[in-house]
């Protein structure tokens, strides 16, 4: 899921809701995370079992890049390609069994904010790490010029 993000904006700036309890994006709330990235970093990939990603990049730029390993899901071993950031607001429902990575665009820092669905247990980490050039999502993270 994803929902467009508005900005209202006048002479002083402006002002943007992120998440809302009635956006029915969380079946529940868990923690609330904030990093930051420079240019050229790809953090990929990894996937959850028992939560859902609420992801969001208020500066800065990314290609966003998912892939389905849900065996019930109709888009199951598919790749899909979100670029989000800063010039395109956008929150960014991530499903459990999606694993998900993300390359920051352009010359500046890419900030995420995310929202889980679960707080982060160090003793029970929720985390199933993927390389980000793994074979069998085959992604390329090359920027091809046209």
């Amino acid at each position: 899921m994803i929902k467009k993000l508005i900005r209202h904006c006048d002479d002083r700036g402006f002002f943007m809701e992120v998440l809302r309890d009635d956006d029915q994006l969380l079946s529940r709330f868990g923690q609330a995370s904030f990093s930051k990235s420079y240019p050229g970093v790809i953090k990929a990939f990894h996937y959850h079992e028992k939560q859902d990603d609420l992801w969001f990049f208020p500066s800065g730029n990314a290609q966003v890049v998912l892939f389905d390993f849900r065996d019930e899901s109709a888009t199951k071993g598919e790749t899909q390609v979100v670029y989000m950031g800063e010039d395109n607001p956008l929150l960014l429902l991530i499903p459990i069994g999606v694993a998900h990575g993300y390359r920051v665009l352009g010359q500046e820092p890419a900030v995420i904010m995310y929202f889980t669905t679960k707080s982060y247990d160090p003793a029970d980490p929720d985390e199933k790490r993927i390389p980000w050039n793994d074979p069998l999502i085959g992604f390329d993270w090359t920027t091809r010029n046209r």
